[in-house]
């Protein structure tokens, strides 16, 4: 749990750097991946992650821009990469600005729970990291090698001298 607002910034900007490296993988085409049939793709979840980030800290009582035109998905991989490093710099900075070490105590009720403002920036990290999970299976799908996040992919294991276990 974060005490003080530096806490949550070094691992906001920690874990926005692991999700920068994924959104760079993208290309145009990818965006179409689909999880299935009637699922999302692979643009929608990217845009979707993206522009949570304002709509959640805004409910939350900060004051952030929302993303412009939050509703169409860019068919450009490289807007929604570009997008995302803006949006992850200005929530940083926001938070920084608007919130004290003192604030992250505060309770708020967090869509049926009370937590702490804490617990409030903890849960925006986790959405983060499971839609992040969500894109690199699709990138696979769709034939891209992810950057590695917790770890190297498999491709990259021989350069650690581990080699790739039967199927």
């Amino acid at each position: 749990m974060y005490i003080s607002i530096d806490d949550f910034i070094r691992e906001w900007n920690s874990e926005g750097i692991l999700t920068q490296n994924i959104l760079d993988g993208l290309t145009n085409e990818s965006l179409q991946q689909q999880v299935y049939q009637e699922g999302r793709t692979l643009g929608r979840i990217a845009w979707h992650l993206i522009t949570s980030i304002p709509e959640y800290l805004n409910h939350f009582g900060l004051k952030l821009d929302e993303v412009e035109d939050a509703n169409r998905v860019p068919d450009s991989a490289k807007e929604i990469a570009g997008t995302f490093r803006r949006v992850c710099s200005s929530a940083a900075h926001t938070i920084k600005q608007q919130w004290t070490d003192a604030s992250l105590e505060n309770v708020q009720n967090a869509f049926g729970r009370e937590e702490t403002n804490a617990q409030i920036l903890m849960g925006l990290i986790k959405h983060i990291v499971h839609h992040r999970g969500q894109i690199t299976v699709l990138m696979r799908q769709a034939g891209i090698k992810p950057a590695g996040v917790y770890g190297p992919p498999k491709e990259d294991w021989i350069h650690l001298g581990v080699e790739n276990p039967p199927l």
